[in-house]
């Protein structure tokens, strides 16, 4: 099945907003009704794919059969951009500037390399498509109009296979086009699981999560995506580069991290070698009350530099607690605005005893933190409602508001000082572009050393969402590097954190990736203009 093209996931999961939220937005955003919803599938004015006849045979010949070459309008559509909120507003109005010029499908890791030559000869660019999940302008090129090339969208679904599966190193071989449901239920039926549980989750795709460097809400517990990575193969226009023989290794630079985060830049993710994890015989999920954010922050940095560690540990400021994104599904149903301090969420999966240690020992660092227990009911909602946030984003654009998150990571001793840097940033130009915003926050993942936060935009939309939106963009990247943040924790880098990716990383640090990239992509098909900056 296919995503929803003007929104996130299974068109019948969406919902509209209640009416108490509905009435909240009104009284204290301005929010008001849109007087148009999204133009309809079928009146989006494509332009004929500009694919000639001679690149397309080529691209037929590489994946074996002309029907895993699409130029039709809707496959086309399907594929423009990922899923920021500025790509469903243009979208669904109508906006299909960045279009392939058509969708190709290999189904091996020979028809990828066939499909990259084959670019390269007919002049196109080429923009690896899994799950489409992207929030960061990670799936349309960045071309000036005068080197402006056609583009073609290699969808990697028919690449999703399990490839081999070793019980005794506890290793497993999966293609990029995997989603994350169906590898897990492929995992499940020989006692195991990766453990990589991000939001996206239900459409996102094996590569996907190499590519960007995802990081789960378990993370805590099973740690990122990147820590689960043992080996990869990656198609180049110029061959390819197998990477991983071993578990560790101190051969040399480790060309693992080199592929990982790459969002397809330096080539595409034609396999992945993750390491795996039994089956948990237990999950208990809870919840947890604090008085403030500092104070459960400090709470959840004694879990994770102490220990014990929960599987999952994420924690809501008070203005998140109070409008109820700490519990997606139960926006809204209190119908009032009450003090309600800092709800923090604590999971624990694994063998049960090993759980009820966990949980135990865990629960006496909480309650010496300021910690008031909340019991099961908090956090099983949490994770019932896990996967609903872009469901809620889709229904808030609906109902006239814009929504947008963001998020960062920084070391313990930065995260006060990064929380009031970007928050204030946020409000700042957002109110002074006359839409004031609600700003929320969390802890989404933890680390020994220091702590990820996500934070969720919301305010009206204005007379143009995208463009009131930029320069709070801006300004909260530019705070994010002030105070001492990362660009991006687990999003990635695409083409909207590029140009801070750039200061980030240095000027010969770029350099560096620069000189990869025209190694491996002399022509400069991949993905033009995303991660790096075009020569």
């Amino acid at each position: 099945m296919d995503m929803l093209w003007s929104g996130w996931g299974d068109p019948a999961k969406a919902a509209p907003l209640p009416d108490t939220v509905t009435g909240l937005l009104r009284d204290l955003l301005g929010v008001r009704p849109r007087g148009a919803g999204p133009v309809a599938l079928e009146d989006i004015r494509v332009p004929a794919s500009p694919l000639t006849g001679a690149a397309r045979a080529a691209l037929a010949a590489a994946v074996g059969d002309e029907a895993h070459v699409r130029t039709d309008a809707e496959s086309r559509i399907r594929r423009t951009r990922g899923k920021s909120t500025p790509d469903l507003l243009r979208i669904r109005g109508g906006d299909v500037s960045d279009v392939p010029a058509a969708v190709v499908l290999p189904a091996t890791h020979d028809e990828v390399l066939a499909v990259l030559r084959a670019c390269a000869a007919h002049g196109l660019a080429l923009v690896p498509f899994g799950g489409g999940t992207s929030v960061v302008g990670g799936l349309a090129p960045r071309q000036p109009a005068d080197r402006r090339r056609p583009f073609v969208a290699l969808d990697v679904r028919r690449m999703d296979a399990l490839l081999a599966l070793d019980p005794v190193s506890r290793t497993a071989t999966l293609q990029p086009g995997l989603r994350a449901p169906h590898a897990e239920a492929l995992l499940a039926e020989h006692g195991f699981t990766l453990g990589h549980f991000p939001q996206s989750f239900e459409w996102a795709t094996i590569g996907g999560f190499a590519a960007a460097r995802s990081s789960g809400q378990a993370s805590a517990g099973y740690g990122r995506f990147d820590e689960m990575v043992l080996g990869l193969t990656l198609a180049t226009p110029e061959g390819a580069l197998e990477t991983g023989r071993a578990p560790r290794s101190a051969a040399g630079p480790d060309l693992r991290q080199l592929v990982l985060g790459s969002e397809g830049a330096f080539g595409v993710i034609t396999s992945v070698t993750v390491r795996l994890r039994p089956l948990p015989q237990t999950r208990v999920y809870e919840g947890w009350r604090f008085a403030s954010f500092e104070e459960g922050a400090a709470a959840l940095r004694r879990l994770a530099q102490d220990g014990p560690r929960p599987t999952v540990l994420r924690l809501s400021d008070e203005t998140e607690t109070l409008i109820g994104l700490a519990d997606p599904g139960a926006l809204g149903a209190s119908g009032a605005l009450e003090p309600a301090g800092c709800q923090a969420v604590a999971g624990y999966e694994g063998a049960a005893e090993d759980v009820a240690y966990r949980r135990e020992r865990a629960a006496e660092v909480l309650r010496a933190s300021g910690g008031a227990p909340l019991g099961e009911a908090p956090g099983e909602r949490w994770a019932h409602g896990r996967y609903a946030a872009p469901y809620l984003r889709d229904a808030l654009l609906d109902a006239g508001a814009f929504a947008e998150t963001l998020e960062t990571a920084a070391f313990w001793s930065r995260v006060p000082e990064l929380y009031a840097a970007v928050r204030g940033a946020l409000t700042a130009a957002l109110t002074e572009s006359g839409t004031p915003p609600l700003v929320m926050c969390h802890i989404s993942h933890v680390y020994e050393n220091g702590a990820s936060l996500y934070f969720t935009v919301v305010s009206a939309q204005g007379e143009d969402p995208v463009a009131h939106w930029a320069p709070a963009k801006r300004a909260a990247s530019d705070a994010i590097l002030a105070a001492g943040g990362t660009i991006s924790h687990h999003h990635g880098v695409g083409a909207d954190h590029r140009d801070w990716y750039v200061r980030e990383a240095g000027e010969l640090g770029v350099e560096a990736l620069r000189s990869v990239k025209r190694r491996l992509d002399p022509s400069g098909l991949l993905n033009p203009g995303v991660l790096l900056p075009l020569d």
